[in-house]
């Protein structure tokens, strides 16, 4: 596994329009909760599309339809097994990206608690 923040290569600003429009998908693929979960799942290794399944609790329809959207998207990677397919993580910073929205989470509920506590700054 290579580092990847360190292989991040500084973006232009202001963002050319296919840029923007390229981000922007990157986050409407994320955008939905099964989607981070399957991947939260092949974080741990590859899967099969049954293993995923009983992993996340959803129909094999629903997991298939949300694996092709994430295939296509370059995030995942398929290898055929016989007669299942596996799939596994294709591009690392997806983690990344994932780390930086808890930590900003994390922030946001000790600053939410802090407030419902009537501690002041």
């Amino acid at each position: 596994m290579s580092d990847y923040a360190s292989d991040i290569a500084p973006v232009p600003h202001p963002l050319p329009e296919p840029l923007a429009e390229m981000i922007a998908q990157r986050f409407r693929i994320l955008s939905e909760p099964m989607r981070i979960k399957l991947l939260d799942r092949l974080r741990d290794g590859e899967a099969s599309v049954q293993e995923l399944q009983e992993a996340v609790g959803a129909s094999q329809q629903n997991v298939s339809k949300h694996l092709g959207l994430l295939y296509t998207a370059g995030m995942v990677s398929r290898t055929k097994r016989g007669n299942r397919s596996l799939y596994a993580i294709a591009d690392e910073g997806v983690f990344l990206l994932c780390d930086h929205v808890c930590g900003g989470l994390r922030r946001e509920a000790g600053e939410l608690e802090s407030i419902l506590n009537g501690e002041t700054n």
